[in-house]
């Protein structure tokens, strides 16, 4: 567990060891969601990391007869 402080314009740096252990690289976008109490920061991935993440998914839905 790595401790940070809060700078007074509200930035925080993220410890080497976690950037490195996540492979975060500067200008990369980071997700932030307060989930009981606690913020959760989560990298969001590149579009190329993400293609085909969703490799297999069933894609049939029941539609409406009026919907192609």
């Amino acid at each position: 567990m790595e401790t940070v402080k809060l700078s007074p314009k509200f930035q925080v740096v993220i410890p080497k060891p976690i950037r490195e252990a996540l492979s975060l690289q500067a200008g990369q976008l980071l997700d932030m969601v307060v989930v009981d109490g606690r913020i959760d920061v989560v990298p969001v991935p590149s579009p190329q990391e993400a293609r085909g993440f969703l490799h297999g998914i069933d894609t049939r839905v029941p539609r409406d007869d009026d919907r192609v």
